[in-house]
């Protein structure tokens, strides 16, 4: 065995590496990694808004999402490969190590620059542990029984963080300052860290020799297109058609040239496009894309919605928008309940879509002086939609895909639903700022105040309180109508995130249309009906007719 690798550990009866009690330890261990990504996807949407107003960079607000999401989308599919051919524990370690140091940087930041940076760090980290927490489990578990079993750390770890996320960040945002978002992942980190150190085994079993090829220069290309294509359209509403937005065009054409044609020929690509290429497979693929859209547009500008345009607390913010995250897991738990008792799969996606799509429509009809409940429960629905949405396209994904693929078909769809949210939420930032833009402008027009403009050009005023009484005061002095025009600014971000929100729903209903055209998928339904059809038409073997005894033959004349 080459120098450096782990002993395997041998699997000990029952379809386990290790016995109960250590299997609970290390089990615990990747619960808390999970916690610790988890908690932080959804902590830092409710914390955004009173950061940006903090940072002063509302033109950024878009990239400390997507620095995050564009670096793990990067690395799952890399370093779950790599932990394929070294093992997972190193990678782990490290990964911790990353992710809960770049979480200091992110508490530490002054601008939003220092910020962004952070959070791409962040990223990396976080794409390591998604791309190996679960395949350590299946290390730890080679029974696929037993693995279903013990996915329960994992699951129940992501379904807390969804619940407390939202809310823990308002309080944190609300009474101890936003840095506390980012610092309450030292402790998570830390017990992670211990337990993975102390109890996790180095398990390693070295599928493949040879050297290893790693499609860096496919990861590489991939992360100037999508960069390229987040800037253009940010850019793009605001500068329309001029040299700057011309070149990034061509940049991010020439990079998307040549990530296909090299992706064709690697080996192992980090985009597989003959699947994506697949006709029974890529509706899937891309109604991922929509569903990531529309639950991120949600995720991070909803709360902006609250705290700007509705002027509720940090801490009412995250209350509100925690059933939205609650939802999804609630949503995933209701698919896996009833897809082996309908005729076809397909239907959850099609109910899934339309309650998103029927809650984005809600919350735009709304007008912010609804009871909590109410808005508590148009939350609640859009993340019961997507949830089912999520978990259905696994579903279907593995029953299309050939048995070969079913790993890589679920990956891509994990890595398409990323990049679907990384997209959502720059272009939802985008328009909401060029639209936010001309609203002001335009009311500030109607009160002959446009040299007040550069005051109200972004939308972080309406997060600070004590700088627009300021700015009340200011133009009061002046002899303007301050209430009215601050008014009239929260009234532009309102309309602003609607539309946002409206392209979020479209989205939604883009992929119940899509639904359309996936294959017919059973899941456990034709095998039921199979077996009792089969009990029902099983006849018991014929018995022959029931005959008179027979009666006692008269003893033979020459017995004894």
């Amino acid at each position: 065995m080459p120098a450096g690798l782990a002993t395997p550990v041998p699997p000990v009866p029952g379809g386990q590496r290790l016995p109960f009690r250590e299997s609970l330890l290390a089990m615990l261990g990747i619960a808390f990694v999970a916690m610790l990504v988890a908690l932080d996807q959804t902590i830092v949407g409710t914390a955004l808004p009173r950061i940006v107003a903090d940072l002063r960079g509302f033109d950024l607000y878009a990239w400390v999402a997507t620095a995050y999401m564009l670096a793990s989308v990067i690395t799952i599919p890399i370093f779950g490969r790599l932990g394929d051919l070294f093992g997972r524990k190193p990678f782990l370690i490290a990964a911790i190590l990353l992710f809960t140091g770049a979480s200091v940087l992110c508490g530490l930041a002054g601008s939003m620059l220092a910020l962004v940076i952070a959070r791409g760090l962040q990223g990396i980290g976080g794409g390591i542990l998604i791309g190996t927490v679960f395949a350590t489990v299946a290390d730890l578990f080679p029974s696929p029984k037993l693995r279903l079993r013990w996915l329960v750390f994992v699951t129940s770890s992501f379904g807390v963080a969804n619940m407390v996320g939202p809310t823990l960040g308002g309080l944190l945002t609300q009474y101890g300052g936003w840095r506390l978002v980012f610092f309450v992942n030292v402790p998570i980190g830390v017990v992670s860290l211990l337990f993975v150190l102390r109890f996790l085994p180095p398990l390693h079993e070295l599928r493949r020799k040879g050297p290893v090829r790693l499609d860096w220069l496919g990861a590489i290309v991939l992360a100037v297109t999508f960069g390229a294509v987040q800037v253009l359209i940010e850019e793009f509403p605001r500068r329309g058609v001029d040299g700057t937005t011309i070149a990034l065009a061509v940049l991010v054409s020439a990079c998307g040239s040549i990530l296909w044609l090299w992706e064709r020929r690697v080996g192992d690509p980090i985009v597989p496009v003959d699947m994506l290429l697949d006709r029974k497979l890529c509706a899937l693929f891309a109604m991922s894309v929509l569903g990531g859209f529309s639950l991120f547009s949600l995720v991070f500008y909803v709360p902006l919605l609250f705290q700007g345009g509705y002027a509720m607390s940090a801490h009412d913010s995250g209350m509100l928008i925690t059933p939205l995250l609650l939802g999804t897991t609630v949503g995933s738990v209701i698919n896996n309940r009833i897809v082996t008792r309908i005729r076809r799969a397909n239907a959850i996606m099609y109910a899934g879509f339309a309650l998103s799509a029927l809650a984005c429509l809600s919350v735009v009809v709304l007008r912010g002086t609804e009871p909590h409940l109410v808005w508590m429960s148009c939350m609640g629905i859009s993340g019961l939609g997507l949830g089912m949405v999520a978990t259905s396209l696994t579903v279907c994904s593995q029953q299309i895909a050939a048995h070969g693929n079913v790993g890589a078909a679920t990956a891509l769809l994990q890595s398409l639903r990323t990049f679907g949210g990384m997209l959502g939420t720059v272009m939802t930032g985008a328009l909401l700022g060029h639209l936010y833009s001309r609203g002001v402008h335009r009311s500030l027009d109607s009160y002959q105040a446009t040299q007040w403009f550069k005051s109200f050009a972004s939308p972080e005023l309406l997060v600070d309180r004590a700088e627009q009484a300021a700015l009340i005061s200011r133009l009061v002095s002046a002899g303007h109508a301050g209430d009215a025009m601050m008014h009239s600014a929260r009234e532009a971000l309102v309309q602003s995130i609607h539309i946002g929100i409206l392209v979020a729903g479209g989205a939604a209903l883009l992929g119940l249309c899509l639904a359309w055209f996936v294959p017919p998928v059973r899941v456990g339904y034709l095998e039921a009906e199979a077996e009792a059809e089969a009990d029902a038409n099983a006849q018991p073997p014929a018995q022959p007719p029931a005959q008179p005894p027979a009666k006692p033959l008269p003893p033979h004349r020459n017995a004894l």
